[in-house]
């Protein structure tokens, strides 16, 4: 049977709590007042990231904000652009 290195343990641990909502720093403080090497949790943090970051989505392309200002009617207002802007654009 084969045993799971420790620095694999405190990286399934780290996973599982931020994909639950816990902070990486506070995950990190409990552990070392459990006992464990600063080094150890730090480099486990990494390589949780790491692995997080390879099952996350990627954004093909950066949506676009649009925004209209109406007035009290739901009619749109059209804002004039300043002089210099104007100049400039």
């Amino acid at each position: 049977m084969i045993k799971e290195s420790p620095k694999k343990n405190l990286v399934d641990y780290f996973k599982k709590n931020i994909s639950k909502g816990y902070t990486a720093d506070s995950l990190k403080w409990a552990l070392i007042d459990q006992g464990y090497s600063r080094t150890s949790v730090e480099s486990a943090i990494v390589q949780a990231n790491k692995e997080l970051a390879q099952t996350a989505p990627v954004l093909k392309e950066k949506p676009m904000i649009k925004y209209e200002v109406v007035d009290e009617n739901d009619n749109p207002v059209k804002i004039k652009k300043s002089w210099w802007k104007r100049i400039f654009d």
